[in-house]
C-alpha cells in the first residue's frame, strides 16, 4: 500500500514539474456545460447569459445550455450552483442580488466569498434617476430643492426591495437627507410604468428598461449613477456631474463557478468570455441593452465583489431596511 501511495505521489510530482494540468481540467469541456440563471427568462441577466452561452458553444465546440431557476431574489439558483460539483460544468450568471442578498437576508443560504470563484464581470449597467415630464425639474439639484421644499409629498418608484436601483435611491436619500417615499414594485417594468403614468413621479431604475421611455420623452433623465455617461443616454449627466459625488451604483452581470473549481478551468473560462465580450456583435447587443462591457480578470472581479458587498451592506443598515427572514 505504501509503495502504491509513493507511486501516486511520484506521478503527481512529475505532473507538477512538467506542467501537466490536473485530470479534471484536461480536455475541458468534453461534455455539455450548464449555465444557471437565477431569474426568469427574458430578463437582462437571461439575455446576457444566452448571448455568452451561444458564443462559448461556438468557440469551445461544446454545448453551453441555460437553466433558469428563479425565486427568493435569485437565492434559489445561486445556492444550487454553490452546492454543485466544482468541475466547471455548472456556471452561474448572476446580477447584483449576488452582492446585496448577504446583507438583505437574515439567513442567506450562500457565502459570496467561500462558496464561489469569480470568473469575470462581463458587463454592468448604471442606474438612472428619472422623473415624469410634468414634474417642474430639469436637473438633479432642482429635484432635491423641490423635495426639500415639500417634505413627504413625493414618491420614488424602484424595481423592488434589495435591487440596486432601490438601494441607489436609498443612498441618494441618505446623502441628501430627503424625506422621499420609496415605493418598491415587482420589477423594473411596473416601476417605470408607474412613473410614466405619473403615479410615482420619480423613479430609479437600471438603464435598459428606462432608456426607451427617456429617449421617447415619456420620462426625463436627470442623472446616471455610473462613473461615466451612458452611451444609451449621452445627454444625461452622471451624478458627480450633477453635483452629487460618491453615488456610483450599477447592475452587474457576472459569472461564477463553485468554490474548488480547478484554476485552469477558471483561467480558460475567463479568457474565452473576455474574447466573447470583445466581439463587435456582442458589444453592439450590450449597448442596445444598456450595458457597458467590462470583462475583467478574476482577481479584479473578486475585489469588486468585496467592495460591493460592503457598500450595500452599509446602505441597508443605514437606511434601516428590514432584513428578510
Amino acid at each position: 500500500m505504501r509503495s502504491f501511495m509513493k507511486s501516486l505521489a511520484s506521478v503527481a510530482l512529475f505532473a507538477a514539474i512538467v506542467g501537466i494540468a490536473p485530470a479534471s481540467a484536461a480536455g475541458y469541456p468534453d461534455k455539455p456545460v450548464k449555465v444557471v440563471v437565477p431569474f426568469a427568462p427574458a430578463g437582462p441577466t437571461d439575455v446576457m447569459a444566452r448571448l455568452i452561452a451561444q458564443k462559448l458553444s461556438e468557440n469551445l465546440k461544446q454545448q453551453f445550455y441555460i437553466e433558469n431557476h428563479p425565486g427568493a431574489g435569485g437565492n434559489i439558483g445561486m445556492t444550487q450552483v454553490a452546492k454543485s460539483a466544482p468541475d466547471g460544468y455548472t456556471i452561474l450568471v448572476a446580477s447584483s442580488s449576488f452582492v446585496v442578498n448577504p446583507s438583505l437576508y437574515a439567513k442567506n443560504p450562500y457565502d459570496p466569498f467561500k462558496d464561489f470563484v469569480p470568473i469575470t464581470l462581463a458587463a454592468a449597467s448604471p442606474n438612472v434617476i428619472a422623473v415624469h415630464p410634468d414634474l417642474p425639474v430639469k436637473t438633479l439639484k432642482e429635484l432635491i430643492d423641490l423635495v426639500k421644499a415639500d417634505p413627504a409629498k413625493y414618491s420614488m418608484a424602484n424595481p423592488g426591495v434589495g435591487t440596486t436601483p432601490q438601494l441607489a435611491g436609498e443612498l441618494f436619500k441618505l446623502s441628501t437627507k430627503l424625506d422621499l417615499t420609496s415605493v418598491p414594485f415587482g420589477g423594473a417594468g411596473p416601476a417605470i410604468q408607474s412613473a410614466v403614468a405619473g403615479h410615482t413621479p420619480i423613479a430609479v431604475s437600471a438603464i435598459p428598461p428606462a432608456a426607451p421611455q427617456i429617449q421617447g420623452g415619456k420620462l426625463r433623465g436627470l442623472a446616471v449613477t455610473g462613473a461615466k455617461r451612458s452611451a444609451a443616454m449621452p445627454d444625461v449627466p452622471t451624478m458627480a456631474e450633477a453635483g452629487l459625488a460618491g453615488q456610483e451604483s450599477e447592475t452587474m452581470q457576472g459569472l461564477f463557478v463553485p468554490a474548488g473549481t480547478p484554476k485552469e478551468i477558471v483561467a480558460l473560462l475567463n479568457a474565452e468570455i473576455v474574447k466573447v465580450m470583445a466581439l463587435p456583435d456582442v458589444k453592439a447587443k450590450c449597448a442596445q441593452l444598456g450595458f457597458d462591457v467590462v470583462a475583467n480578470k478574476p482577481e479584479e472581479f473578486a475585489a469588486y465583489i468585496k467592495s460591493e458587498v460592503e457598500k450595500w451592506g452599509k446602505v441597508i443598515k443605514d437606511a434601516k431596511i428590514p432584513q428578510i427572514k
